[in-house]
């Protein structure tokens, strides 16, 4: 009879759980110098071990012959346990089990010695099932317990345990396993069952299974069922995923407005069978992980991608600001509700909510209004001019009303749409002509670390370089002069560069629009001036 691989590869040693060594180290430590508490109370979300972690408890204080503070497997109680016929070690369900009556018929064989075995074991699964008389009736028995007995109490729900069965239990966290031990696992498993499994399957598996061994090992089992080699494709396929390349993809379009290419994406998405609940999760998922990589200083030790992945959602983020990001992943989300609620207009919802993310106008929220305004904020500071948004029409169309006007009157002179125009390279001898005749209008700028943290969301290099350097304005804000290091002056030099520090300069509101940048090389040796030393120049 075929068995589950999820059951097969359960972990009969601490040893052999993964992703929980602050907890399997103590059990086993515990059961070597013989300090065992009589209550135990694993919580943690599922499919993490709790479960799998009573068990070898239970069978590791009734062995005869403990390896390390683990089960030796061997032994009369080991194999018992195991076959479950060990009338000792008693595992309910409180999922099914929750009345009062059945947790009373546990207290009541709780004060009768073991049959067989040193310790009688309850393992209580789903307690927080459990009813409030329920509760009650086991509360007497936990506090004062019989020497031979030992509760383990588990739960996905630890909020809903009351807190006088918490002070009597020895709590537990079990955190969600990294996806790279998950894939490790899977790599391991498929070696042993013969299925060639790649590595960007795994990972992509494992991210599917937030954090569950259990359920990675189920999607894993779910893929090669059909006894063909488990690819990254056959998952997608297998899954329903569209993939994270596709979900950047339509965060791209949505940064242009391309609502051409977004209905394009929903109608291949919903003509391949893959469901739109799932692209829409992996799309707030993006969302997500533009918000981390652009506002913390390590985003890969939040994200669990790839490194080709977590490069392409860099180049992603610069897309997007902090207030366009927070609108978009409320869009996704008031979206994913309403395809919960009826999953009959999941096409024509996602659609809708393209069209609100690509037209902010379209939405009178706080959250729309403050991404109109941030991106307004930008281009203002940026001294680009700003244009409404039109809808592109294909190319081989051409709207009626401009033909007709055209054919009545050819001499009409034609009305331009205006244009974004590019930025003017820097004419760095002008502004330094400038800056000698204004040389005593020149400012400090004590604080440029606005101008930092803009920068480090388009250019990391840069904005690391730009902390140690020193910054003046001139009066009329339209130049910039930065004191840097030789090897800072080399970084700098560049008019890509010294577009990107004008960009950030003008966006944190120190200059006036976009100034010229001039650098000044410092000596050899010169420190950087602090204000200390400004004061003490005062004085």
């Amino acid at each position: 009879m075929h068995q589950a691989l999820y059951r097969k590869y359960r972990p009969q040693t601490f040893d052999l759980v993964c992703g929980q060594r602050h907890i399997t180290d103590v059990l086993s430590f515990q059961v070597e110098k013989g300090r065992t508490s009589h209550a135990y109370l694993f919580c943690g979300s599922r499919g993490t071990g709790k479960t799998s972690c009573a068990k070898i408890l239970a069978k590791a204080v009734n062995c005869e012959a403990p390896v390390g503070g683990s089960p030796c497997l061997c032994c009369r109680s080991c194999r018992d346990i195991d076959a479950g016929l060990s009338p000792d070690v008693v595992e309910l369900d409180a999922a099914s089990n929750n009345g009062v009556d059945d947790i009373r018929d546990i207290c009541d064989q709780a004060v009768y010695v073991p049959s067989m075995m040193k310790k009688k074991v309850y393992i209580i699964d789903e307690v927080h099932m459990l009813s409030i008389s329920a509760f009650n009736a086991l509360l007497k028995t936990i506090e004062e317990p019989p020497e031979h007995v030992v509760f383990i109490l588990a739960t996905t729900e630890f909020h809903k345990v009351p807190a006088t069965i918490v002070s009597r239990c020895q709590r537990f966290d079990f955190r969600r396993i990294d996806m790279r031990v998950i894939a490790d696992n899977l790599m391991n498993i498929a070696n042993k069952e013969n299925i060639l499994l790649e590595d960007e399957a795994a990972l992509l598996i494992a991210r599917q299974a937030e954090g569950g061994m259990r359920d990675a090992i189920g999607l894993f089992e779910l893929c090669s069922a059909g006894g063909a080699d488990v690819t990254a494709a056959l998952v997608s396929h297998v899954l329903g995923l569209s993939g994270y390349d596709r979900a950047l993809e339509t965060m791209e379009a949505v940064s242009r407005g391309d609502m051409a290419k977004l209905f394009e994406i929903v109608a291949e998405v919903t003509s391949s069978a893959k469901d739109i609940a799932v692209f829409w999760k992996e799309l707030i998922s993006v969302t997500r992980d533009m918000l981390v990589s652009k506002y913390t200083a390590d985003p890969a030790g939040y994200l669990d991608l790839t490194k080709n992945e977590t490069q392409k959602l860099l180049e992603s983020a610069k897309l997007f600001n902090l207030n366009q990001l927070i609108y978009h992943c409320k869009v996704l989300d008031d979206a994913q509700v309403r395809m919960l609620r009826s999953p009959a207009t999941k096409r024509i919802t996602a659609e809708f909510a393209f069209l609100k993310m690509c037209r902010p106008e379209l939405d009178l929220s706080a959250e729309a209004l403050a991404s109109r305004i941030g991106k307004l904020e930008d281009a203002v500071a940026l001294g680009t001019p700003v244009v409404r948004d039109a809808p592109s029409l294909a190319p081989t169309e051409k709207n009626d009303s401009t033909q007709i006007r055209e054919k009545a009157d050819p001499k009409e002179p034609k009305s331009k749409e205006p244009e974004l125009h590019e930025v003017p390279q820097i004419n760095e001898k002008a502004a330094d002509v400038a800056c000698k005749k204004n040389n005593d209008e020149l400012f400090r700028v004590r604080d440029i670390s606005e101008a930092v943290g803009r920068l480090d969301g388009t250019n990391r290099g840069l904005a690391s370089f730009l902390m140690s350097s020193e910054a003046y304005t001139s009066g009329d804000g339209k130049t910039l002069v930065l004191r840097v290091d030789p090897f800072a002056a080399a970084m700098f030099k560049s008019d890509s560069a010294k577009s990107a520090i004008a960009d950030a300069f003008a966006l944190a509101k120190i200059t006036d629009g976009k100034a010229s940048v001039i650098l000044e090389v410092k000596k050899a040796g010169e420190k950087k001036q602090s204000a200390a030393d400004e004061l003490g120049g005062l004085l």
